[in-house]
């Protein structure tokens, strides 16, 4: 199947689980070595570990999804992490668990709210959040939306990557090109909440380590876009 019409056709509707599967591990394969943290002399070196913020996933072994879009409105967004060992010359770790979660297009994440930080209450529902397992390739993939943001921050998708018997290994997160949210934020449905307040320099949590955290992405508004990004852990 084309890419973009995988990506489109996801978020208007899956048919099944398993055709997604084996369109996710066809797209993992091609997507294994598209981003690196390698330093300058060649060597890898662990991804920086942040916080893990104040809206944490709280039960992700009851959310093992691929599909994490729930009822949310947005851009397609396709992600592909891969998952590196640093103890094993940064070959991809099989079998680890891969934690995804973010907010929606207005800035607002599931499990939260009824509060001052986010007066809007979900905490009843789940959405923008998953488990995976990595394949063979050290690959987790979701499909998801584009996030959104809120004060302070600039726009980014928190991970933690663990192991089979739930160890946590790393909590990082991910930021994203600007140019891309800029367009994102003024398409329909996003451009009621604004352009980010927060650049990523100015992020307190990218600011020092952005060029091991951004994203690379590819696609249009159209069709949406797909997220590559390696992940490298001291496991």
């Amino acid at each position: 199947m084309d890419r973009k019409k995988f990506i489109r056709n996801s978020i208007l509707g899956i048919a099944s689980l398993a055709t997604v599967t084996k369109v996710l591990e066809s797209c993992s394969k091609n997507d294994t070595n598209d981003t690196t943290d390698e330093s300058s002399d060649g060597t890898c070196s662990v991804s920086p570990s942040e916080t893990k913020g104040p809206f944490p996933i709280k039960t992700p072994s009851q959310l093992v999804l691929e599909n994490i879009k729930s009822d949310r409105v947005g851009i397609a967004l396709l992600i592909n992490l891969t998952i590196e060992n640093k103890n094993n010359n940064c070959q991809p770790l099989a079998g680890a668990l891969v934690d995804v979660w973010h907010c929606d297009k207005d800035g607002n994440y599931s499990e939260y709210g009824g509060t001052q930080m986010q007066q809007t209450d979900y905490t009843a529902v789940h959405f923008l959040r998953g488990r995976q397992t990595t394949n063979a390739n050290g690959v987790a993939s979701f499909v998801s939306i584009y996030p959104g943001w809120y004060q302070g921050r600039a726009p980014h998708i928190h991970v933690e990557i663990l192991t089979s018997s739930g160890s946590s290994l790393l909590v990082t997160q991910i930021a994203f090109p600007e140019n891309i949210s800029s367009e994102v934020y003024a398409s329909t449905n996003y451009a009621a909440h604004g352009q980010a307040d927060t650049a990523n320099t100015a992020d307190n949590v990218f600011s020092d380590s952005l060029f091991k955290e951004i994203a690379t992405l590819s696609g249009n508004l159209t069709d949406g876009y797909t997220l590559t990004k390696t992940i490298i852990v001291d496991a």
